[in-house]
């Protein structure tokens, strides 16, 4: 193990629900009504893309930027009084550093809301790279994010380990080559049972040591 990747949303932060709710309130703007569950299965990657993807012909590239914008101004401001790391990540991040693992953060979020998660919790310390949706043509699953962390932090994707929770972010953490650990905030065991390079499923950082991780 060299280098230790995270997502961010739903991983280091358990910020995947008001995520959702404040979805449910931009595209009921818009004229579509989605229960929470329907925005749970349906509503994840890039912005632009899930738009696009979910809702074909139906806005404009214009239109598919101004609504992903409002909707994450509505999502920092909902979630800025709670936002927190999920517990057990400070010390497993500090523990990291000092042993000289190289850690890096692929996300699909916006740099905004990157920017809005790393400033708040003094995090950019930690961190040899951070990825953001900005920075790739093809979202998750698509590797693309992973690749270019992999390439910043010059190790082989062997040598890494990414912590994801969802399947579309799972997915692009196999197929970079990397080993996978998935954090259950936001789905349940068996819904990641078709995807391989998964070595172990927590639901927090207080389960995982960097003893643990060395021994993968």
């Amino acid at each position: 193990m060299k280098a230790v990747l995270f997502d961010m949303d739903g991983t280091m932060i358990d910020n995947m629900m008001v995520h959702h709710k404040a979805w449910q309130t931009k595209l009921s703007e818009v004229g579509i009504k989605l229960s929470l569950e329907e925005v749970h299965q349906r509503i994840h990657g890039v912005n632009v893309e899930l738009l696009e993807r979910e809702f074909p012909g139906r806005f404009t590239l214009e239109e598919r930027i101004q609504i992903s914008k409002e909707k994450e101004e509505t999502y920092r401001q909902i979630y800025a009084p709670d936002l927190a790391l999920l517990a057990g990540l400070p010390e497993l991040l500090f523990e990291l550093k000092s042993k000289n693992i190289l850690l890096g953060v692929g996300s699909a979020a916006p740099p905004e809301n990157v920017d809005f998660v790393m400033n708040s919790l003094d995090l950019w310390h930690y961190f040899a790279s951070v990825r953001h949706s900005g920075d790739v043509q093809r979202g998750k699953p698509d590797p693309q994010v992973y690749e270019l962390l992999i390439a910043d932090l010059e190790v082989k994707p062997e040598d890494c380990i990414i912590f994801e929770d969802t399947p579309t972010g799972a997915m692009a953490a196999s197929a970079s080559g990397a080993q996978v650990i998935v954090v259950t905030t936001t789905h349940k065991k068996e819904e990641f049972s078709n995807i391989p390079g998964i070595k172990l499923f927590i639901s927090d950082f207080t389960e995982i040591t960097f003893a643990i991780l060395s021994a993968l």
